[in-house]
């Protein structure tokens, strides 16, 4: 037996003990058995005693279960609206503060302001596969169409203790290959997020091969639940297209014969953790493992897809008011509303001339409100200290690829000995630190690509964007 099995069985062994205690005999079936929801919190907050703790967690997430949808919501406001902050608490402590700004007063002050159910979440987590059912609640708060002040506050309580009890010390990592039991094998097929699996016989071109490699995240309390996954190709260049990688009629290499890592799709697996990040953990813990393994690799890239494009650029040719974008521009752009322009060669160059200028805009001048990033992968793999490496037109011609991106896709390279300095550039300057390749896009124009000047807008549009890793559009 497993030794989160062993703890799993434990718990429920005190669990039912428990249960047994408070649900059985007349005054107590009074009391706890036909006490409502709110009351079973109330009664929880207030116990003592281990197992009648467990138990009441128990019945109170069974409860919760059972809830059609405007139950669970209601669950949900009553949790924002009874178990907020001891307002008279919080007042005194307050005025304490203000009078003697000692530690102590300090301490009284942040208990005061935390609401008390932060610690009823803490003692539901107590209850058998409560963290498993108290993510789920989470995912049913996110998916909810509540965005008041309450949601808010209530999504920033589960927030905070998520961040604590999936900290990367409690992860762990675990290479995913085609010996791994089944039912995980099956969970890899549901979540991936990137690019779909099929079906068994995709899912073993994915992980059986030499130079294939898949890793995930695991927590003590999900046990069989990967939390996020990656999916690794090891190559002897970078690819610019997802065909490169998952054709079936691909070349396969041993895997000591590969320089290259490419991690082309990085799923995370549980909605309810939305927004705990585990994939820059899990990257840096992969990068670490392939090189201790595999010393000839020297590249570590990306071949990411960049969701956000496509919304970004239909909006900025509805906008007489975005000038960058000129009217040659848009008349040649009208061709994407046409989806068999990728099959027309002129078509498709004249697409590209002016594309990907665009995309280098995209990713290196616009922002959100918050001066971030506006892609939301670009964000991730940035953020982590990546460079914005190369742009690849066509990169993916699955049907969400063009819906999204118009095809587009993307390299992040990892140089281990650039990391921290590209996140700082990011973090403190707002700077995205992108390659030269790439920067090149940014100044071009129909003008100076027209030219035929000898200058740099004058080379064929592969060429510019492949030049600096190699390879090019197939």
């Amino acid at each position: 037996m497993s030794e989160a099995s062993f703890f799993t069985d434990m718990l429920q062994s005190i669990t039912d003990r428990g249960r047994q205690l408070l649900f059985s005999g007349s005054r107590a079936t009074q009391v706890a058995a036909k006490a409502d929801l709110q009351t079973l919190c109330e009664m929880l907050l207030s116990s003592r005693g281990e197992a009648s703790g467990m138990a009441l967690a128990a019945e109170i997430l069974d409860r919760w279960g059972a809830l059609e949808s405007e139950g669970a919501q209601a669950f949900l406001l009553m949790l924002h609206e009874k178990f907020g902050p001891d307002t008279t608490k919080l007042d005194q402590a307050i005025e304490n503060y203000r009078a003697d700004k000692s530690s102590a007063a300090i301490i009284a002050l942040h208990q005061a302001a935390e609401p008390r159910r932060q610690e009823l979440l803490r003692r539901l987590n107590h209850a058998p596969n409560g963290t498993a059912k108290l993510v789920r609640m989470r995912q049913q708060l996110l998916a909810s169409k509540d965005q008041s002040a309450g949601y808010h506050a209530l999504d920033a309580d589960f927030t905070h203790l998520f961040g604590s009890w999936f900290n990367r010390g409690f992860l762990a990592l675990r290479p995913i290959d085609w010996s791994t039991p089944a039912y995980i094998l099956e969970k890899i097929i549901k979540y991936e997020a990137v690019h779909e699996i099929a079906g068994w016989e995709e899912l073993r071109r994915r992980l059986a091969p030499a130079d294939r490699r898949c890793f995930a995240f695991f927590h003590p309390r999900l046990a069989d639940e990967p939390l996020v996954f990656v999916e690794v190709a090891l190559t002897r260049s970078v690819p610019s297209a997802i065909g490169d990688v998952l054709d079936e009629g691909r070349e396969q290499i041993n895997a000591d014969e590969a320089t290259t890592a490419v991690f082309y799709s990085i799923s995370n697996c549980q909605d309810g953790l939305r927004g705990i990040s585990f994939g820059n953990f899990l990257i840096k813990q992969v990068v670490e493992d392939l090189r201790r393994d595999l010393p000839g690799l020297k590249n570590f890239v990306t071949l990411s897809p960049v969701p956000g494009f496509g919304r970004w650029l239909a909006k900025a040719r509805a906008s007489a008011a975005d000038r960058f974008l000129s009217e040659a521009a848009r008349e040649t752009l009208m061709s994407l509303d046409d989806p068999n322009w990728p099959d027309n060669e002129k078509t498709a160059t004249e697409v590209e001339r002016v594309l990907l200028p665009l995309a280098a805009r995209y990713f290196l001048v616009e922002r959100t409100p918050e001066g971030r990033p506006v892609d939301p992968v670009a964000r991730f793999h940035l953020g982590n200290g990546a460079r914005l490496e190369r742009l690849n037109f066509l990169g993916d011609r699955s049907a969400k690829a063009m819906q999204q991106a118009h095809g587009l896709m993307v390299n992040y390279l990892y140089k281990l000995d650039d990391i921290v300095a590209n996140h700082e550039a990011l973090a403190q300057r707002g700077e995205v630190i992108a390659s030269p390749a790439v920067k090149s896009l940014l100044n071009q124009n129909d003008e100076g690509r027209s030219a035929g000047n000898g200058q740099q807008g004058s080379r064929p549009f592969a060429q510019i964007v492949n030049s600096t890793l190699g390879g090019g559009r197939k």
